[in-house]
């Protein structure tokens, strides 16, 4: 069983930075964030393959996220800017054991940390 914490979330203002961290009690092939907003679904947000470092993301996040990991501290980072209103959502770090695919069928879950973003 893998055990994931997140941390690193908040209140910013649009056009502001947050990181998020994950740290994970174990390695797994791929590592991702999701995020849920009150009455919506789920959504991926973005992921990294543990080993070799691919990342992939979703439309909405690409080119002001960023997914990184620290090998040593065995953590995942989401880098946040430009951040919108719209990203406004509870963030959860998710891993999966086949380091195949990168928006489903993931095995643990973090509790979740909150992000809020101000107009």
């Amino acid at each position: 069983q893998v055990q994931l914490v997140e941390s690193g979330g908040g209140l910013v203002q649009a056009g502001g930075s947050l990181r998020l961290s994950c740290a994970t009690s174990g390695r797994t092939g791929i590592m991702g964030w999701f995020r849920q907003s009150p009455g919506k679904e789920r959504e991926f947000v973005a992921a990294i393959n543990w080993s070799i470092g691919n990342t992939y993301y979703a439309g909405s996040v690409k080119g002001r996220f960023t997914i990184s990991r620290d090998n040593f501290k065995n953590t995942v980072y989401l880098q946040m800017n430009s951040l919108k209103p719209e990203d406004t959502a509870i963030y959860y770090c998710a891993a999966k054991n086949r380091a195949v695919g990168y928006t489903q069928q993931y095995d643990y879950w973090g509790q979740g940390t909150q992000v809020t973003v101000s107009s």
